[in-house]
């Protein structure tokens, strides 16, 4: 046992010196473009963008607790910022699932079984691609020609997303996948109330992360009534097909294209280019200040009172059935 848990402790050191690697690659890669982008923009809004990139990420976190929560493993906002600070910096490998990984590890040490983690990670991805579609559905058609031409087909699976999000479905989709997967099923289902409110958190961080690009977009010379809504509409879209680059370390590249196709009619000439490279590196920041965070916090995080350790965290837990 001792073995194991060393093991997953190295490997969640080298996936974070490996995302670190990565960070400072995607940095270092545009350094020259980014010391021009920051000098374009004053402090003040540099400063309000990271806040509202900051605020968007903590809003998410809520929603992936609140499914946490909803499975049957409620835990402090503490021990959650800790766990989700940490595993985000997965992201940044190529690959999607090492933000996953380090997610069911980083939960066990709070007595969270991995079918509740997985099954809250993948809601919590779900929800944020549904919301986010449906964000860009809602926003850009009307505000954006080049959007709605080059787009339109994420555009139609946004109602099926979030049709998808139903309780019933997402009961079934689960239950197949951990008997793919071979693991036990889960004790509950999913919520309507549960979904709602997660759906509610998500929602809020897809308008936070809009306040964050329409900063930088007011910044480089951007106006107009509907640019708020352009905007928003425009990270939700780049943030979607930057997911959808598997291979692609934080959807690096892919985002930057898309928001700046999106972005190009309604900013000066140059200017999409200068908010793509700004918001990447804010959030970057971002991320890497939520993980430095949670490191300080490390194995301190307790329940209100603090008379012990993790297992405090997991109040309302009940046991999970073993597989064969």
């Amino acid at each position: 046992m001792k073995t194991k848990v060393v093991a997953v402790r190295a490997l969640r050191v080298v996936l974070v010196l490996l995302a670190l690697g990565f960070c400072a690659y995607s940095v270092a890669s545009q350094w020259d473009a980014t010391v021009e982008a920051f000098r374009q923009m004053s402090w003040a809004t540099l400063v309000g963008a990271l806040a509202a990139g900051l605020a968007g990420i903590f809003a998410w976190m809520l929603g992936w607790r609140e499914f946490l929560s909803g499975l049957g493993s409620p835990l402090t906002i503490r021990a959650v910022f800790r766990i989700y600070g940490i595993s985000q910096l997965g992201k940044y490998v190529p690959g999607k699932v090492w933000a996953l990984v380090t997610q069911i590890e980083m939960t066990r040490e709070h007595e969270v079984p991995p079918e509740r983690s997985f099954g809250s990670t993948l809601l919590a991805v779900a929800t944020s691609m549904a919301c986010g579609l449906a964000v860009a559905a809602v926003t850009l058609p009307l505000t954006s020609a080049t959007a709605r031409d080059s787009y339109w087909p994420l555009f139609l699976l946004a109602p099926v997303l979030l049709a998808m999000l139903h309780p019933r479905v997402v009961t079934w989709c689960l239950g197949l996948m951990l008997r793919v997967i071979r693991r036990p099923p889960l004790e509950r289902p999913v919520g309507l109330r549960v979904t709602l409110k997660a759906v509610g958190w998500t929602v809020l961080g897809w308008v936070l992360f809009g306040v964050h690009t329409w900063l930088l977009c007011m910044a480089v010379g951007g106006d107009g009534k509907g640019l708020p809504f352009t905007a928003a509409g425009a990270y939700a879209l780049a943030f979607v097909a930057g997911f959808l680059v598997f291979i692609a370390p934080g959807g690096i590249g892919a985002r930057e294209a898309a928001l700046t196709v999106v972005l190009t009619p309604v900013l000066p000439a140059g200017a999409p280019v200068v908010v793509a490279i700004a918001s990447r590196v804010l959030l970057t920041a971002a991320d890497l200040g939520n993980a430095g965070v949670a490191f300080v916090l490390g194995r301190t995080a307790r329940a209100p009172g603090n008379e012990r350790p993790s297992k405090e965290l997991v109040t309302g837990t009940q046991p999970t059935k073993e597989g064969p």
